[in-house]
């Protein structure tokens, strides 16, 4: 007899069987038993459950929108309209779109990864530019080696870097209780600081006079553009990390111990896990994906390291990572939607002279709803929630 089966007796009243309770002799009459597979929620159920909440953050951001941009005295169905055609209205404007979403994939892994073990990283954005700077002092250092030795001497530094820039943040919680999310939002600004005082001081170009910056990599060195789009290859890029964080995740005994320890920590530590350094390399490993945005950045658009480095696509990446429910799958869609967002705020002020901030209301509205939607995060309509039909045994169980 499973726990908790009704069990109908002689005079119909209903009892409830304990585990370990004795079944019932044949004459007590038919057991409803509800089997595993039916007590579990539907499948639909679950699906509904985990996209409603985010969709209905996203349209009730639009909404709020709207009231913002009609205060402004424009109309909100035009601007919606000329929103749709800047981010995926043209072949030119969609594959601007994906120029915006390739960095914003591996910044939004930095958030997403460290958050399946219930840390709050936003740290996207110093591994993003101590990455690009570290890249660009690569490529100085391996300038004899090259184009294909650059390029990778650029990549797998600025990844490396990164990952190590982040994993401090990991091992600052892991090993002296620090709060992660204060760490990270520090050494943003510590990085940020490193990369003008380095920039201006000793890696400074001196033909750079107006704008400091480093030594150009040169035209040879440039990472280029995906055959057929006039996209470069951290699309590629971002897109094979999603794919092996999820399976890192879902499919690696890894995977597993970091979501137990992001489940309860203190069943983790009673189980053995080693909770800390789980931590540590969970950091390490998205902090190398923002550190490789950097790399790429520098590689494939830049061409050196200065302030334009500092582009705020960590701290979207965020936003992305906070949308996808930490899961690196959905990284993807929604990085080509914010991506797309991010893109069309030139067209917003050419047609209705707001300024290109304009996206970054939308952008922080979006944030405050998927925040606050978190309360209803996993609840399906009542509807698809139906209780399970038990199923009739004859005779004894």
């Amino acid at each position: 007899m499973s726990l908790g089966a009704s069990v109908e007796g002689a005079a119909g009243a209903p009892a409830t069987a304990a585990l370990g309770a004795s079944a019932p002799s044949p004459a007590a009459g038919p057991v409803k038993v509800a089997p595993v597979a039916e007590i579990q929620e539907p499948l639909l159920a679950r699906v509904v459950g985990a996209l409603a909440a985010p969709t209905m953050a996203f349209l009730a951001a639009l909404l709020l929108f709207g009231v913002f941009v009609a205060i402004t005295g424009r109309n909100p169905a035009a601007v919606y309209y000329q929103m749709y055609r800047g981010s995926f209205g043209t072949w030119f404007s969609f594959q601007n779109t994906l120029l915006r979403a390739s960095p914003l994939m591996l910044t939004a892994l930095a958030t997403a990864l460290p958050l399946r073990l219930g840390l709050v990283v936003l740290g996207g954005e110093g591994s993003m530019v101590i990455g690009g700077l570290a890249a660009a002092a690569a490529a100085l250092a391996a300038h004899n080696h090259g184009p294909t030795g650059v390029k990778l001497a650029m990549l797998a530094t600025g990844a490396l870097v990164g990952g190590l820039w982040m994993a401090m943040a990991g091992a600052l919680r892991a090993y002296r209780g620090v709060n992660e999310t204060i760490a990270t939002l520090l050494l943003n600004y510590i990085g940020i600081a490193l990369l003008n005082h380095i920039v201006e001081g000793p890696l400074r170009d001196p033909a750079s006079l107006n704008k400091p910056s480093t030594t150009p990599i040169g035209d040879d060195n440039m990472l280029g553009n995906i055959p057929g789009l006039d996209c470069h290859w951290g699309l590629a890029f971002g897109i094979l990390a999603c794919v092996a964080t999820w399976v890192l995740m879902n499919r690696t005994t890894f995977g597993f111990a970091a979501r137990m320890v992001g489940g309860n920590v203190r069943a983790a530590l009673l189980n053995g896990l080693p909770v800390g350094r789980l931590f540590v390399i969970t950091t390490l490993i998205g902090g190398a994906c923002a550190g490789l945005a950097g790399g790429v950045e520098v590689a494939a658009v830049q061409g050196c390291a200065n302030a334009s480095l500092v582009t705020g696509y960590g701290y979207t990446g965020v936003l992305v990572a906070f949308i996808a429910r930490g899961n690196p799958l959905a990284v993807i869609p929604v990085a080509v939607l914010l991506g797309g967002i991010g893109a069309s705020g030139g067209l917003l002020q050419r047609v209705f002279d707001l300024p290109d901030a304009t996206v970054n209301v939308l952008q922080g509205i979006l944030f405050i709803c998927i925040l606050f939607s978190e309360t209803f995060n996993g609840r399906a309509p009542a509807w698809l929630r139906r209780a399970p039909k038990p199923a009739t045994v004859k005779g004894a169980v």
